[in-house]
């Protein structure tokens, strides 16, 4: 079985997201370890620090991973916000790693005009000199699949191909792969056939193996629509089929998959619990 859980809160204090994930059942949570809309971060606290990892022992969750700040573009050309990324994106790697986390989830970035060949050449740069600047972190660093809005990198398989095939430290890399984020940059999931096609064409590309995390959300746009919108389980265009298969497939035993999906219904109803049950049920 795969490790269920969901990107929480950390409002009130970082360890509080592992309660709550725990109260509720999961076996691991994704959080952000600092607001991702802001570039600037407060110091994690040697308390904050010792709560988390405390609560983390405590309730026995595996593989808890942060998401880093939306922000971040290490795909730009523009030098300032280049240097700004790298710098924030190692602060982030720091955090996760002060926390005892296993991942950082980033997305790849956009590379707005200047090509898909410049844009991953950046990327590359820019995850070396991450890399870098936090010579001894644990944390990995997993590069997420994308929907494709706009100019961003990473919809394509052939993307995270290159990104990993260009790095100095590709052991030091791993994908996140987000199935709203690949069904809606074309790559259909909805039918047995078309899930194993997928997966297949993954494998070829980049490696399954190279699949250390997933995102479990359906999407409210239809296949290629290349619009990152996220649904429910089994409420938008993937379908069951996929998730169904998802996680009973047994190449991902014991690989952490994270709920991103709406966290209310239009009635108020807390959907975690639903989404989660959803999943273990099938």
């Amino acid at each position: 079985m795969p490790l269920l859980g969901a990107h929480l809160s950390i409002a009130g204090g970082l360890h509080l997201a592992v309660e709550a994930a725990a109260a509720l059942g999961m076996d691991t949570v994704q959080v952000f370890t600092k607001n991702a809309s802001q570039w600037a971060a407060k110091p994690l606290t040697p308390d904050a620090v010792a709560a988390f990892r405390a609560a983390v022992a405590r309730t026995g969750l595996r593989l808890p991973t942060a998401h880093d700040s939306y922000l971040i573009n290490l795909a730009t050309a523009d030098d300032a916000l280049w240097e700004k990324s790298v710098a924030a994106m190692a602060d982030e790697l720091r955090r996760a790693d002060a926390l005892g986390l296993s991942y950082l989830v980033s997305h790849p970035g956009a590379h707005l005009g200047a090509g898909e060949d410049a844009g991953l050449a950046r990327v590359v740069a820019g995850l070396d000199e991450v890399h870098a600047r936090v010579p001894g972190a644990t944390a990995r660093i997993l590069v997420e699949t994308t929907a494709g809005q706009g100019t961003t990198l990473g919809w394509r398989f052939e993307h995270l191909a290159a990104i990993l095939a260009g790095v100095r430290h590709p052991d030091r890399l791993g994908v996140c792969f987000d199935t709203c984020h690949v069904f809606a940059a074309g790559y259909a999931l909805g039918t047995d056939a078309e899930y194993d096609a997928t997966m297949q064409e993954f494998d070829r590309v980049v490696g399954l193996d190279r699949v250390l995390a997933f995102h479990v959300n359906d999407s409210a746009k239809p296949l290629g629509s290349r619009v990152d919108r996220h649904a429910g389980i089994g409420l938008g265009h993937v379908g069951v089929t996929a998730f169904r298969r998802l996680v009973t497939d047994p190449r991902f035993a014991g690989r952490p998959m994270y709920l991103e999906t709406p966290k209310e219904a239009d009635d108020g109803t807390a959907m975690d619990p639903v989404n989660l049950a959803k999943l273990r049920a099938f």
